[in-house]
């Protein structure tokens, strides 16, 4: 899944919002799906209005609908734009509230008939990363998502119509992150495709404190998109489409050879 922006101010993009010609490009660099997202859900991120939100998301959607039938979804927490957006011609609802921010949400998933992608969070963007604990987070995670799951479901949501995000970065720690990365089996296990994005984040100078920029984070964010894939993920959302495609592929030449040893 490729990362579409339309912020001025994307934590990775150095505030220029993607357009027609990123969407192109990442196209043409192999992404399965496109993500187009109008409101910053970065760490510190303040919220903008549904108007604008809609002026940003829309007019991209529908210029990529023109040139091409790639999948889109929706990267937003508002229903009004999740519709609108729909209609326009997404088709899979990215909500890192995991349909919790209106009371409206789960219904108008439901009425929508779209997949939808329920994300774990602790707190709101403008505060998450201010002193997120648990005592159990894989558990804490995990039960979180079955439980939203289960309600998404009980509105009237197609259960194969539903994705998981354990939310890397959003209201945890880099201890946090790596727990639920090394344990992702167990969400896997909940029987729903999984995404993961931790595409370019900032934990990943956990590991390498040099990392200061997120164009400095390239071989970490392949290193876990591959542990991702080899613990059952069902799609990656990634800024560098190419390098990890090229990634992807090189793991299943390896592991489809080494079959036939």
């Amino acid at each position: 899944m490729g990362i579409l922006n339309t912020t001025p101010d994307s934590f990775s993009d150095g505030g220029r919002p993607a357009g027609l010609a990123t969407a192109q490009r990442l196209i043409d660099e192999g992404a399965d799906w496109l993500d187009v997202g109008g409101e910053s859900s970065r760490p510190g991120a303040e919220p903008v209005s549904q108007a604008e939100e809609m002026a940003r998301v829309l007019p991209l959607i529908e210029a990529i609908r023109a040139i091409s039938n790639i999948p889109l979804s929706i990267d937003t927490m508002k229903p009004a734009v999740a519709r609108a957006a729909i209609g326009a011609g997404a088709s899979l609802w990215n909500d890192v509230t995991a349909l919790g921010a209106s009371p409206e949400g789960l219904a108008v998933c439901a009425e929508l008939g779209c997949a939808v992608v329920l994300m774990h969070m602790q707190g709101e963007p403008r505060t998450m990363q201010a002193d997120p604990r648990y005592d159990d987070v894989v558990g804490e995670v995990t039960s979180f998502l079955s439980g939203r799951a289960q309600a998404a479901e009980a509105a009237g949501v197609a259960r194969q119509a539903i994705w998981l995000d354990p939310g890397i970065g959003f209201g945890k720690t880099a201890a946090h992150n790596l727990a639920l990365l090394g344990a992702l089996d167990s969400i896997v296990g909940l029987g729903f495709p999984v995404l993961v994005g931790a595409s370019r984040k900032g934990f990943i100078r956990a590991i390498d404190p040099s990392a200061k920029e997120p164009s400095d984070r390239l071989a970490a964010s392949l290193a876990v998109a591959l542990a991702a894939a080899r613990a059952g993920a069902s799609m990656v959302r990634v800024h560098d489409v190419r390098e990890t495609v090229q990634a992807l592929a090189m793991t299943a030449a390896i592991e489809e050879a080494g079959s036939y040893a």
